[in-house]
């Protein structure tokens, strides 16, 4: 229950599907065992018991806009969020993705802390124009190194203003989650016997699973004959990447299992998980495979790089061969590293100690 009499903290989110919901947990619990209340607010999605109860908020609330009705200038998200304003009078926001922390920039004097969880958030001059207006109550969170470099190149503000905070699993309860290997593959319907090279995304460009097919078909005359590529999700390009599978001739090898509700309870199903996008901001997905104990191949680029250091194997981005090459090593004589210290890098534990020592955080709580 919140006590009225400790202060708020608004917590602004776009949505709540996709990743943004465990984000929202995560910001959340930042506040656990602080005099701090969390009010959480979705601009979009309707309302949804077990959202709310995921969310870890003293508070939950549900805007539910369209997507199309906070575009352009957002006049009612905005008149909402100045009404929540008056009811707690926040200390400070947390605002996911410009959208949110547009909104709230306009709807309050707050002091706003925009958690960007894609490249190229500020690329656009008047987005750069909107933060130079607000920027003495604006500070920024790249969800790693990657996003906040990216960050401080568009706006060439002083360092601290632009800081990287991790996203991060709560590992304990996601392994609780995950079933066993043998439970995974009869769930998933794959064969017991088989050795299995894994992916788990949107079929999309940036995901770049083309490269993933190539470089398994280049690496499969040196694996043995049960040996499988299994990809999980939906897209726009799965009839192009079926029709790649069967021009190299290895349609019966790739498995497109689209969309797995709860896609990472079953991740023990895997041999080996494989991760090939071009532009991957942090990749939750790394973080899943590692509770899960897969030994993990991730292209060199991105946050990517930042999840899998020291704890898996990395290629160029785009190089069928190298991934190729990465795979069969795998396959013959890789020993699995512990990832548990890499894990403890991005646990709930070790972002609060970090989000409480930005100065930022220090001087929006005076």
């Amino acid at each position: 229950m919140a006590d009225e009499q400790h202060p708020w903290v608004l917590q602004l989110c776009h949505g709540y599907d996709g990743p943004f919901l465990d984000c929202a947990r995560q910001y959340a619990v930042l506040f656990k065992d602080t005099p701090y209340n969390v009010c959480t607010a979705y601009l979009t999605g309707e309302p949804d018991k077990y959202v709310e109860e995921a969310s870890a908020s003293a508070e939950v609330l549900f805007l539910n806009y369209t997507s199309a009705q906070i575009r352009g200038l957002k006049l009612s998200a905005i008149q909402d969020i100045k009404r929540l304003n008056k009811k707690h009078m926040f200390k400070f926001c947390i605002a996911h993705r410009y959208k949110a922390t547009y909104i709230a920039l306009l709807a309050t004097q707050l002091p706003v802390f925009g958690i960007s969880h894609a490249f190229g958030d500020y690329a656009r001059f008047s987005r750069q124009i909107m933060a130079r207006i607000f920027h003495k109550r604006l500070n920024l969170l790249g969800v790693s190194n990657a996003v906040r470099d990216d960050i401080r190149q568009k706006l060439h503000w002083p360092a601290k203003k632009i800081e990287a905070l991790y996203n991060r699993i709560d590992v304990q309860h996601i392994q609780a989650l995950q079933v066993s290997r043998d439970q995974a593959r009869t769930q998933l319907q794959l064969p017991q016997d088989a050795w299995i090279v894994a992916n788990v995304g949107r079929l999309h460009p940036d995901k770049d699973q083309a490269t993933l097919i190539r470089g398994f078909a280049h690496a499969l005359p040196d694996l043995q004959p049960n040996s499988l590529l299994v990809i999980m999700g939906k897209g726009r390009l799965e009839d192009e990447l079926k029709a790649l599978a069967k021009d190299l001739d290895i349609e019966e090898r790739v498995v497109f299992l689209g969309q797995v509700p709860n896609a990472r309870r079953y991740f023990k199903a895997f041999d080996v998980f494989a991760l090939t996008s071009d532009h991957e901001p942090f990749g939750m997905v790394l973080l899943e495979a590692m509770a899960a104990g897969v030994p993990i191949i991730c292209s060199d680029c991105g946050g990517g790089r930042e999840v899998v250091d020291g704890c898996g194997l990395l290629f160029p981005l785009g190089d069928a061969i190298a991934l190729a090459e990465k795979i069969i090593q795998m396959k013959h004589d890789f020993t699995t590293i512990n990832c548990d210290n890499s894990l403890n890098r991005f646990s709930d534990e070790a972002a609060r100690d970090k989000f409480w020592s930005l100065d930022a955080v220090r001087a929006a709580c005076r």
